[in-house]
This record gives C-alpha cells, sequence and structure tokens, in this order.
C-alpha cells in the first residue's frame, strides 16, 4: 500500500482506472466502425447512344430475322426485328448461378433467365464482334460495345436495359418511385363544453 494513501483512496482510483480503460476501448471500436471503406459505386455505363452504327445488313442472320454479334467470351448478343426484343445468351460473367441468358421485350426492364443447356440465340449460326465504340440499333434499342468490351443494350425509349461486360453482368432499371407523402393527421375538433345543469 502507499504511504499516506487510505485503502477508500486506492478502491476509488482502481474504479476510475477501470473506467477510463473501458471509454478508451469503446472509443477505439468506434473509431474502427468509422474507418470502413464506403461500398463501389455502380459501373458506368457506355453511352451507346453516341456511338455510330454499323450496317445492320453485316449483322443479319436467322434468315433476316435478327441482328446479332459477338459478347464477351461464349455470349451472342440479338436484336430481333420482328418482335422487338432484345438480349444476349450464353456464359453471362458474374450472373446468378444457372443464369444464361439477359433479354427484354419492346417494353419493361430486362430479366435474367436460364434456359438449361439450348441457347435461344443457336440459330444466330457463328456471329462477329461489334467494333469498339460502334452500335447496332433497331427502333428505339440500341446495343454496342465500348473499347473495353463492355456490351451495353439499351431500351433508349424506356431508360432501361443490361450490360454484359468480361467480368459482371447487370440490369439496368428506373429506380423506384419516392414513397407518397404522409397524409397530414386529422384535426382534433375541440370538445363541446358540459351543459351547465339547472339551478
Amino acid at each position: 500500500m502507499l504511504a499516506g494513501v487510505g485503502y477508500s483512496e486506492l478502491v476509488s482510483f482502481r474504479n476510475v482506472l477501470i473506467t477510463a480503460i473501458a471509454a478508451g476501448s469503446s472509443l477505439i471500436g468506434a473509431a474502427t466502425a468509422v474507418a470502413d471503406p464506403a461500398p463501389a459505386p455502380a459501373p458506368a455505363v457506355p453511352n451507346v447512344a453516341a456511338y455510330p452504327p454499323v450496317n445492320p445488313a453485316d449483322y443479319t442472320v436467322n434468315g433476316g430475322k435478327w441482328y446479332a454479334f459477338a459478347g464477351p467470351a461464349g455470349v451472342v448478343c440479338v436484336l430481333d426485328a420482328l418482335k422487338g426484343e432484345y438480349g444476349c445468351a450464353g456464359l453471362l460473367p458474374g450472373a446468378p448461378e444457372g443464369v444464361t441468358l439477359v433479354s427484354a421485350g419492346p417494353s419493361g426492364v430486362p430479366a435474367f433467365t436460364s434456359t438449361g443447356a439450348s441457347s435461344p440465340y443457336a440459330a444466330a449460326g457463328p456471329v462477329k464482334p461489334l467494333p469498339p465504340k460502334t452500335r447496332l440499333s433497331f427502333r428505339s434499342t440500341f446495343c454496342g460495345v465500348d473499347a473495353d468490351g463492355v456490351v451495353a443494350c439499351l431500351n433508349t425509349r424506356e431508360g432501361v436495359g443490361f450490360v454484359v461486360a468480361p467480368e459482371y453482368t447487370s440490369i439496368i432499371a428506373p429506380p423506384p418511385p419516392p414513397p407518397p407523402p404522409a397524409e397530414p393527421a386529422p384535426a382534433l375538433l375541440p370538445e363541446a363544453p358540459s351543459p351547465v345543469p339547472p339551478q
């Protein structure tokens, strides 16, 4: 025991020391939580509408019904000139397990689909890639490829589409609408005064 220091003073000192250590641990934990990195931003979508168009006749397949081109390895992309549909099928990089097709009709957000072992675009036969920074177009749907081999297909009328890159596949959809504003609470009517009993 320290000379001149009573037992009660030592106990108080010990409690203060324990409190200080606990507070320091909490601050360290809080600092660690704040230091966590922010999530990576969504990949940029190539502006395929700004690319020059290729001659569709050079990419016509399936008896003139489709325009088709090669995407990343093992992927075939098609614009259906009869139905207005568009999509890419094959080994889609980074797609959910079992998914082999990303496609959409003339309107609406694209969706992932599993087509099994058969490709819905087998009738296209051998297809060639688009030159970098060019596009194929049918009505309001543009499909193009950037300088890094990223394919983007966009329904420019509705602002939806998809991207098939060498490392990932993603669907482009508009953000959900904001929730409706909350209705104000009804005003409370003042209570009627109690009748005064007759005298």
